[in-house]
């Protein structure tokens, strides 16, 4: 009998969490700090997200997100084929280039409104651009270094063979395949170069030193989904975590929108270079704490108001990596939102979000849609963003990498490229939202006509 690639994904997840809070114990903080902050939010009567009982509420405790950076198109490639035994497909395609991370990247997750309910986890999945490396000798140096690299166990590649050939995995070879996976993104702290290439790479860029200078693509952060990230970012700094000083996404508002994320500081974590006989310590700092809250997943018409009026704000004001200018950024921030509309009716009828019908109490009165809300015959509740906001990943990453980490120089967008090293197509995380909307719509508009009969 096949295990279910929901159930993959679900053992996959918790073995992550546990590796992960072995590896970096603050983050078993964080997990604690934002458990105690779901369970009041979830104790008060005004659920700000409306969510739906079943589906949105049991999965919040175990939901995370992951995030990882490859070097290569081949790594990517068979990265795709690991997740999709997983039952995660790429969704988005997002270009940090224009935020001076030298990486591009999508987000792998399950994309059924039911593998959703079962468990969410997803996994940011960076692919670094060699070519934005402007030292020729550099450049040859780290891809030699990538190439002699293999980031999966055999066994681990075996078993993904064997699950495309067999249409799945026993119980047996999915307890397994979970184990030999998990190698792939655990932090090993032998570099793989000498510690003068790696001060050379850190000078290029700090990322590109994380991806090219050890054995795999360690795991850099776990991230639980807290109901309340103002609040747990309180926390954070009183219980001592170096929290970042600025909430990356849109301001706090009575109805959340796409996402929030803020994070603690990278740690300093013991590496070593070989040296001659022997090894030579040093540090490294890449991985660290994050948390997120996700909002009403925006319509292109909402998306692309809420990007101009985040470019309105950031052409005024930038955060800065130290917070120095925290509370001016934050100010700006909600002034400017402020055009945003902030109830669920306005945003749905203004076509701004996405959202889940249900038959409701009230008597149908007309046969338009905002007639049927209007009576209660329908009800909505937000569609839960899934995804992912490159400024708000690039200010995560940038947080962790220092302001001279930043450039001015954009490379273009190349996500033809992408596709071909991941030898697929990425899925429009639009049309996926648009296609659980209509299903809802239509299930409802049933329940309404069996109810009326």
């Amino acid at each position: 009998m096949k295990v279910s690639p929901n159930q993959i994904r679900a053992d996959f997840s918790a073995a992550m969490s546990a590796m992960y809070r072995e590896e970096v114990p603050a983050y078993g903080t964080l997990v604690g700090i934002v458990e105690q902050v779901n369970r009041g939010v979830l104790d008060r009567e005004d659920n700000a997200l409306a969510l739906t009982p079943g589906e949105d509420t049991n999965r919040i405790s175990a939901e995370r997100h992951g995030a990882i950076r490859l070097g290569t198109a081949e790594e990517l490639a068979m990265m795709g084929r690991v997740f999709a035994v997983m039952g995660m497909e790429p969704v988005g395609y997002y270009d940090l280039s224009v935020a001076s991370v030298p990486v591009h990247s999508t987000a792998f997750r399950p994309i059924g409104r039911d593998a959703l309910a079962e468990n969410p986890f997803r996994v940011f999945t960076s692919l670094l651009r060699l070519e934005l490396i402007k030292d020729d000798g550099l450049r040859k140096k780290a891809a030699a270094t990538l190439a002699r690299r293999q980031i999966f166990t055999d066994a681990a590649i075996a078993l993904t063979e064997k699950a495309e050939a067999e249409g799945g995995l026993n119980e047996a070879d999915a307890i397994r395949f979970v184990a030999e996976v998990l190698e792939t993104f655990r932090w090993h702290p032998e570099a793989c170069v000498d510690d003068t290439t790696f001060e050379d790479l850190i000078a290029a860029h700090r990322l590109i030193a994380d991806v090219v200078s050890f054995k795999g693509p360690h795991i850099n952060h776990l991230t639980p989904r807290t109901l309340d990230i103002d609040a747990a970012q309180a926390d954070m700094v009183a219980q001592g975590l170096p929290a970042k000083a600025v909430v990356e996404g849109p301001p706090r508002r009575k109805c959340p929108i796409l996402l929030r994320q803020t994070a603690f500081k990278a740690l300093n974590e013991a590496i070593r270079f070989q040296a001659g006989d022997g090894w030579q310590e040093g540090q490294h700092t890449a991985r660290f704490g994050e948390i997120e809250q996700r909002g009403v997943a925006l319509t292109p018409k909402g998306r692309a108001f809420y990007d101009q009026l985040l470019a309105e704000v950031r052409a005024d004001i930038l955060p800065a990596a130290d917070g120095s200018n925290a509370a001016d950024y934050v100010e700006r921030l909600e002034e400017v939102f402020k055009a945003f509309p902030d109830t669920w009716r306005e945003l749905h009828d203004q076509d701004l979000a996405y959202f889940k019908y249900a038959s409701g109490s009230g008597s149908a009165v007309g046969t338009g849609l905002n007639a049927l809300l209007d009576a209660g015959a329908l009800t909505i509740s937000p569609i839960i963003y899934e995804d992912f906001l490159p400024v708000s990943a690039a200010g995560i990453f940038q947080s962790n990498l220092g302001d001279e980490a930043r450039s001015d120089s954009q490379a273009a967008s190349s996500r033809s490229a992408f596709e071909a090293a991941l030898g697929k197509s990425v899925t429009d995380e639009f049309a996926l939202y648009e296609a659980m909307q209509a299903a809802s719509y239509t299930a409802a508009l049933e329940q309404l006509s069996t109810r009326v009969a």
